[in-house]
């Protein structure tokens, strides 16, 4: 894998608070604790993308009327003519 350094600031506040991730997340290695923790927060935006997606269906079947059976049913449908 290609590495690239780059640089990035850190206030002295949070300096402590990182070496004590680093320390505990990559035995002590900062770049391994940022690529560990951009896997992580990749997830979280992508589950918050997810929830906000359901909601705006959810607000669009309420809308329309369609319940959680309706779309089971509608589902099915659509698989079936696939066949």
């Amino acid at each position: 894998m290609a590495m690239k350094t780059i640089g990035f600031a850190v206030s002295e506040k949070d300096l402590a608070a990182l070496d004590e991730l680093a320390e505990y997340f990559a035995d002590g290695n900062r770049s391994a604790y940022l690529r560990q923790t951009i896997k992580i927060m990749k997830s979280v935006k992508h589950a918050e993308e997810l929830r906000k997606i359901q909601a705006y269906g959810a607000q669009r079947s309420a809308e329309s009327g369609i319940t959680v059976d309706d779309i089971t049913t509608i589902c099915r449908r659509v698989l079936k003519g696939r066949e």
